[in-house]
């Protein structure tokens, strides 16, 4: 039996507390990118009750991202943002997700993601990976945005932190990983990544603002 909104929200008060809850209900979050970053950080934000979440992707779930990615196998083919609002709904029916089947570029980002709070990036593009926090940096003063380097490979899960550059700008990972170096994305390690952005969007939106 499925829960009611109200039971629902009794249980994560009782883990949050009702002020922290009421913050991340209240919350809305931008995740551009829905590979295994982003597919990461959106369950978890889903599991936490975040009231509104901003899923932005323009890809289709393929059977090579199944090991590091949050989707089934039945749901190959399907459009990645269609696919994770599907899962987030089993994990949380009361969440409310606003999608956008796009690829994201200097022109058309800010009024897609001007209702968000706290911006997640989580492109494989490095160009792509600039031009996001670039645009939020410089245009969108009121935001805190979170992005990523280095998660490749079998190294360390340890090695994967999150310092604070800015003021509002956070970036998780060790730095050094590329997946062009030939060693893989690897579903714990891109997991433990994704958590690490996941968990700094708590933090903040409670004023907890140090890394």
């Amino acid at each position: 039996m499925i829960p009611t909104k109200d039971e629902f929200y009794k249980a994560l008060v009782d883990r949050h507390g009702a002020e922290n809850q009421k913050k991340f209900d209240e919350a809305v979050v931008a995740i551009c990118g829905l590979g295994g970053l982003g597919s990461n950080i959106a369950t978890c934000l889903a599991r936490a009750g975040i009231g509104h979440l901003i899923l932005i992707d323009y890809d289709f779930v393929d059977v090579s991202n199944l090991h590091r990615q949050q989707y089934k196998i039945n749901q190959v083919g399907m459009k990645k943002t269609d696919a994770m609002a599907a899962n987030l709904h089993e994990i949380n029916p009361y969440i409310k997700i606003e999608t956008h089947n796009i690829k994201l570029t200097e022109a058309n980002t800010k009024p897609l993601i001007e209702k968000a709070d706290i911006v997640c990036e989580a492109f494989d593009s490095p160009e792509s990976k600039a031009m996001l926090v670039n645009l939020v940096l410089e245009q969108m003063s009121d935001k805190y945005i979170l992005s990523s380097s280095g998660m490749a490979g079998f190294g360390s899960a340890n090695d994967i932190k999150t310092r604070r550059v800015s003021k509002r700008f956070y970036l998780s990972g060790d730095g050094v990983s590329d997946v062009n170096d030939g060693i893989g994305l690897i579903s714990s390690r891109v997991m433990v990544c994704g958590a690490h952005e996941a968990h700094m969007v708590l933090k903040i939106l409670i004023g907890e603002l140090d890394a």
